[in-house]
């Protein structure tokens, strides 16, 4: 049996076999694109990306290479036959989604699971139905109970579906069993999730991230397909004539997969770190010059793209669709009084966001656990915001940055009647409502990270020697100069200047006498 896993230049030996591994077990990796990938399975809704122009947004340039990749119909992924699978690739999926709640949950359970279309949709499969089922803890075997499960095998084959998705993080255990009953393919939430950000990662760091995760997803999932998976060979992989080296137990093929994965985690997992000294350093520039930061956060789809545009004609791609951002964009913007500080874009949160992801993107994050200000995006017209922010914020807090100045801005405001603002400022009181679209909110929420920010406090006059112009640099980009004077020593200059600044500022520092 030949392999039509596709390898770049760049992917061979052990990395091209995880490839396959990923292939096979249903999983792309962020690396290894086969066919395409945005979705033409997406509902209205998420089509309907009209209202994003140049004149808001800055310049798209990503949105035609996005809208440029589509899926095809067809190519069943029916597991009654081996090397269907073995072959399978990217395509627009049937899928029926599945779930569970306990007594008195029910909306809670339906907003997941609408959530969970959306997220299904994004990945590119066509959704046919929903399947909800009430219980007080999930079946140990089939997740659904058994005669639910074969129910949900009758609704799978009527609808000609091919696959089914969980609302929840299924045990291998629980997907194979309740592959066994309904016959077709059965996916958790958290493997959507990473379909999603393996066909979004864009950057270098972004895709080693998202392979990372998953790797670590796939790796207790392992399976096998008849004996694909047991075949056993000697230290010399020969065949029974081969003599001394090619007898003994050997590794079976499920055996081998695993060492393979376990490799490719250790070099991408340096290869993350590696990106670390150049993402310290860009952070050190900024707080050598005592430039505040502002990190954008919250729920994926709130409009956090469209805001940063909104503000600084950034030019990040925007999309009615989930996790549209994954890779952090900072951009400049300066106070009405001229401090300057960054704008940071960072990649959205979704309940139940697999811990994988969150630890393959601890380093994105760190953009928002060094922030100055979180401004908190939350989507006004969403039907749970309440949700949403628990979300973000419970994030927030894994990250250690709880103790930062916060900001919540409920976007999307032109889409809120009167009676819904009224309960969304009883959640938060003192929100900004904002809208990217029409501009409502844009003015009061700069001025209140104009306000939280920290500011150039303490005057200090110096002298500095000419051939140290950095210094005067310096100060005009962290601080305040209020004068300045050209004397034959050097420049003599009063300004405000951060606390934290003070320090490397004193061998400057004029000592007037009293």
């Amino acid at each position: 049996m030949t392999d039509d896993t596709p390898t770049t230049p760049e992917t061979t030996g052990d990395d091209a076999a995880v490839a396959r591994v990923l292939a096979r077990e249903g999983t792309r990796s962020a690396g290894y694109t086969i066919f395409g990938a945005s979705g033409a399975g997406r509902a209205d809704a998420l089509q309907n990306d009209s209202h994003y122009d140049d004149f808001r947004d800055g310049d798209q340039f990503d949105r035609e290479d996005r809208a440029a990749l589509r899926r095809v119909q067809g190519l069943s992924t029916e597991l009654e036959d081996v090397t269907e699978v073995e072959y399978r690739q990217l395509r627009l999926e049937n899928v029926v989604l599945i779930g569970t709640y306990p007594s008195g949950t029910l909306t809670d359970a339906d907003n997941s699971l609408r959530e969970l279309a959306s997220l299904a949709e994004t990945a590119g499969a066509r959704v046919l139905d929903g399947l909800l089922q009430q219980r007080p803890h999930p079946d140990p075997s089939t997740y659904l109970g058994r005669g639910k499960a074969e129910e949900l095998r009758g609704i799978v084959a009527s609808l000609g579906a091919d696959t089914v998705i969980a609302d929840t993080e299924l045990a291998p255990s629980q997907r194979r069993a309740l592959e066994d009953v309904v016959k077709v393919k059965v996916i958790d939430r958290t493997a959507v999730i990473l379909d999603i950000f393996s066909q979004h990662a864009k950057s270098r760091e972004g895709k080693a991230q998202v392979e990372l995760a998953q790797l670590e997803y796939l790796l207790p999932r392992l399976r096998g397909w008849g004996e694909s998976m047991s075949r056993q060979a000697g230290g010399q992989v020969g065949g029974a004539g081969a003599g001394m080296g090619s007898r003994g137990p050997g590794e079976t093929k499920i055996e081998l997969d695993r060492r393979r994965i376990h490799t490719r985690m250790a070099k991408l997992r340096k290869q993350i770190k590696g990106f670390l000294p150049a993402r310290e350093a860009k952070r050190a520039n900024r707080t050598r010059f005592s430039v505040p930061s502002v990190a954008i956060a919250g729920y994926t789809n709130a409009g956090k793209s469209s805001l940063l545009n909104r503000v600084t004609k950034a030019g990040v791609l925007v999309e009615n669709a989930l996790f549209a951002t994954l890779d952090a964009t900072t951009r400049k913007y300066e106070t009405p009084d001229g401090r300057a500080y960054t704008f940071t874009d960072t990649v959205g949160f979704v309940r139940n966001l697999p811990h994988q992801l969150v630890e393959a993107f601890r380093s994105t994050l760190e953009e928002v656990g060094d922030a100055d200000v979180i401004v908190h995006v939350v989507d006004g017209s969403h039907p749970d915001p309440a949700s949403q922010l628990a979300t973000v914020r419970d994030v927030i807090g894994e990250i250690d940055a709880r103790s930062i100045p916060e900001i919540v801005v409920f976007n999307k405001s032109d889409l809120v009647d009167d009676d819904q603002r009224l309960v969304l400022r009883g959640l938060e009181p003192t929100a900004v409502f904002a809208s990217a679209r029409t501009g409502e909110g844009i003015d009061e929420l700069l001025a209140r990270i104009a306000e939280l920010i920290p500011a150039p406090e303490v005057e200090m006059t110096l002298l500095v020697p000419y051939h140290r112009g950095e210094i005067i640099s310096r100060l005009h980009v962290g601080g305040r100069v209020l004068a300045t004077e050209y004397v034959e020593e050097g420049t003599r200059v009063t300004a405000l200047v951060h606390p934290h600044s003070v320090e490397s500022m004193r061998e400057f520092e004029v000592v007037t006498a009293r």
